[in-house]
């Protein structure tokens, strides 16, 4: 499936590689190369020293491009939240998406199962979550119209979802998860793939032992719903889920084989309030919203970066102090605008046209805002931009 551009590469930001990181007009989600690939290293490391499989959430970076950088470094695919999100993955040349979420509407189904049938042309594979049996009917009766239509014998992968806390989709644990299992297993163009287990309220959870009692109570929920399945004869190859505020527990449980985290490629200010576990690997901040001072007054300042251009759900953003201790902190100004005041009594305010760098509370909706991000190498002091990034699946809601 071809998605047509939403919005051609201006030549003005085409013109942008190679130059300095102070041509970059503001606002703009601006991406360090260099923090982002050390954390790719360092995730690769983690998975290959635990012997897991890693399947970051795209939904983060809604790029095909980082994707396939993610899949070049080891992550056997990609997870994604909506329809749309997979067809600009596999538009862009990402050939293992699991869609970790329930999709119902018999229209996306059909596009579901049409993009199923294409990476299964192109060697490729699909997966989706269910949580209901009317799911699952529905599911079959779309790959059966599509295998109809085309002639080829695409095969789904389908993971039953259990609600292991998050207290939003998926079955019970125990003998509801096993009913399902027995529903997917009777139409043949569906493969019962495994468990989806994620706990996102486990992820900021500030302290490691609040996180590790929440992941212990999945672990016991899962084993559970385990046990029952396997005592009906049933393999269970594979329990996927895990975020990136708690992954190596998960990675620690041998329970789970597949980790989903994704955060941590950029790790936003939210992230960065919980306390670190020592296994964990040390995530440096990759994204960023440069802005720039617009109006100077005697007790506070004025950037041209408001809400339009990273999102506030998980609280404001925070100044990059670029290695110092921040001396400025964010107050919402509104849609376009956000003001600033210094943290310490003898501190300065920037002044008129001054650079300032912002650190977005929470990475995922604020990169969806954008239509591109601005990749730089050298550092926000004095790098350039070595690359413009597509936000394929921008806006993609569906």
């Amino acid at each position: 499936m071809n998605l047509p551009t939403k919005t051609p590469l201006s030549e003005a930001l085409r013109q942008l590689v190679g130059q300095s990181v102070d041509a970059i007009d503001t606002p703009a989600l601006v991406l360090d190369l260099d923090a982002m690939k050390r954390n790719l290293a360092r995730m690769a490391e983690f998975a290959k020293k635990h012997d897991i499989r890693w399947r970051p959430h795209a939904k983060m970076h809604k790029s095909s491009a980082l994707a396939k950088l993610q899949m070049q470094a080891g992550a056997v695919g990609v997870c994604v939240q909506k329809t749309s999100e997979a067809e600009a993955m596999v538009a862009g040349g990402v050939n293992n998406v699991y869609i970790s979420n329930e999709v119902i509407s018999p229209a996306k189904l059909a596009r579901v199962a049409a993009l199923s049938h294409q990476l299964a042309a192109e060697q490729g594979q699909l997966g989706i979550a269910v949580d209901s049996s009317e799911g699952v009917s529905r599911l079959a009766q779309a790959m059966n119209a599509c295998r109809t239509a085309t002639g080829i014998p695409a095969v789904t992968d389908v993971f039953v979802e259990v609600d292991v806390g998050q207290g939003r989709c998926g079955v019970r644990p125990g003998k509801a998860a096993v009913a399902l299992v027995h529903e997917i297993r009777k139409h043949p163009a569906l493969r019962f793939a495994g468990l989806q287990a994620y706990q996102g309220k486990a992820q900021h959870l500030r302290s490691p032992q609040e996180r590790r009692d929440a992941i212990g109570g999945v672990v016991r929920d899962v084993l559970a719903t385990r046990s029952l399945i396997e005592a009906e004869g049933i393999p269970v190859d594979l329990v996927t889920g895990a975020g990136t505020g708690s992954f190596v527990l998960e990675a620690a449980s041998g329970v789970f084989g597949e980790l989903q985290a994704g955060s941590f490629l950029f790790m936003d200010n939210d992230y960065a309030k919980n306390e670190r576990d020592p296994a964990q690997p040390q995530f440096e901040h990759a994204l960023f919203v440069k802005t720039q001072v617009m109006s100077a007054h005697a007790e506070h300042v004025v950037c041209d970066a408001g809400h339009k251009s990273h999102a506030i759900d998980s609280g404001m953003p925070r100044v990059h102090g670029l290695g110092a201790e921040p001396q400025l902190q964010y107050f919402n100004g509104g849609d376009e605008h956000g003001i600033l005041r210094t943290t310490h009594p003898d501190a300065k305010l920037p002044a008129l046209g001054a650079t300032l760098w912002l650190i977005p509370g929470h990475c995922d909706p604020t990169v969806n805002l954008h239509d591109t991000m601005v990749g730089v190498v050298g550092g926000l002091r004095s790098g350039k931009v070595e690359r413009i990034i597509r936000i394929d699946a921008r806006g993609a809601l569906t």
